[in-house]
């Protein structure tokens, strides 16, 4: 029991983070696998155990230039994910040490990069 309630902790966070956002919608798209959007449009997805491989990440759109900068300095932490990768999206692990606080500004950048300008100027 202790195990799933460590694997959903990350989730949950990342939930709270995300939903903090104006307008954005939770799309629970798998099982342990749901997607944040505003305006229809995906800004992070949570990935748990992704094609049987074991590890909690998310991915979120990132600024030019960011997804080579951290995958590049911190590769333990960062990776370039599957199919959204070549569109400069990053990935996150969230299965070992976690800076929520970075999290929550890769976050802020991908909603930013995402939503609507109206929307983005009310926060």
């Amino acid at each position: 029991m202790t195990s799933q309630v460590s694997a959903r902790t990350p989730l949950l966070r990342l939930r709270k983070l995300c939903l903090a956002f104006p307008e954005v919608v939770e799309d629970p798209a798998g099982v342990g696998n749901p997607s944040f959007k505003v305006a229809g449009k995906i800004f992070v997805l949570h990935a748990l155990n992704h094609h049987g491989d074991g590890k909690t990440a998310f991915w979120c759109k990132a600024r030019d230039g960011a997804q080579l900068a951290l995958t590049s300095s911190d590769p333990e932490r960062y990776f370039v994910p599957p199919y959204v990768g070549r569109y400069g999206w990053i990935g996150v692990w969230l299965d070992r040490s976690v800076d929520w606080l970075e999290v929550a500004g890769l976050i802020e950048d991908s909603y930013g990069l995402t939503a609507p300008r109206r929307l983005v100027r009310s926060i």
